[in-house]
């Protein structure tokens, strides 16, 4: 007996239609995951946008921490460029110069062996938590200067400290007991070695200014062995050495204190 042969291939086209069904209902469900997966990468990818107490929290936090994750040879550079302008050298233009780095004392508490006893009481009234200083000459070797860098818990804290100091003097005179009268800050650095000469000097100039959580001191004077009169006496030196001293701190203070770039995260609440 001969089959029906509309009978014989129904069955099948019912087959290949089913598997067809299964295999598109299977596709569009791979690429509704797949569409799922890169939604979900895309997102990981994608920067946070922290609030602006959060981007300020980890600028501050971020500033606040190079003095620890910056190296000293970082935070006092080898050179520092200066001018004397045209007007103190009675001239047409100004004479652009470089204060060299010639020693770098290790860190220190906030005692008074970094810093004055009046200097060390404000500090440490203010939560101050270490003191890094360095020592730099001028182009001709005729002025060195000590810059210091008094780390506070705050920017509210350094500004209070700075306060606290008082503000810039000049030494008037040379009392009996070899107390200079100068505003508090911070102690001179004196090195041995075959220049130790270089570095034996009064302090003549005495400021201090906050950046950040930071409080940057100078104490600067000459270097050579003229007599010990007050810097103010000679308008030339007083120019010069304040010029060298102004330049080396902000420069120490625009390495620590610079604002970083804004902070990024990626997309996952709990980056």
């Amino acid at each position: 007996m001969t089959a029906d042969p509309q009978a014989l291939e129904v069955p099948p086209r019912r087959s290949v239609r089913g598997r067809r069904a299964v295999a598109v209902i299977a596709l569009v469900l791979g690429l509704a995951g797949f569409g799922t997966s890169m939604t979900a990468v895309a997102i990981q990818l994608m920067p946070r946008h922290f609030s602006a107490g959060q981007q300020q929290q980890i600028e501050n936090w971020e500033i606040s921490s190079r003095w620890q994750t910056m190296t000293a040879g970082q935070i006092f550079p080898a050179t520092v460029s200066y001018q004397l302008s045209a007007e103190l050298l009675e001239d047409t233009s100004p004479l652009n110069l470089n204060a060299t780095r010639v020693g770098i004392a290790q860190q220190s508490g906030c005692g008074t062996g970094a810093i004055t006893a009046a200097a060390a009481q404000v500090l440490r009234r203010e939560g101050c938590e270490a003191v890094l200083r360095a020592t730099y000459v001028d182009a001709t070797r005729s002025y060195v200067l000590t810059v210091g860098v008094a780390v506070l818990p705050t920017g509210a804290a350094a500004t209070a400290a700075n306060a606290g100091l008082g503000p810039a003097r000049l030494a008037t005179a040379r009392q009996a007991n070899g107390v200079s009268q100068l505003a508090a800050g911070v102690q001179v650095v004196r090195f041995g070695g075959p220049e130790a000469g270089v570095y034996d000097y009064n302090r003549q100039i005495s400021r201090s200014f906050a950046e950040g959580p930071y409080l940057v001191m100078y104490a600067a004077g000459y270097a050579d062995s003229r007599p010990r009169v007050p810097v103010i006496q000679d308008p030339y030196s007083y120019g010069a050495m304040t010029s060298l001293a102004q330049s080396v701190a902000q420069s120490v203070a625009a390495r620590l204190a610079a604002r970083p770039s804004p902070p990024h995260c990626p997309g996952s609440p709990g980056c």
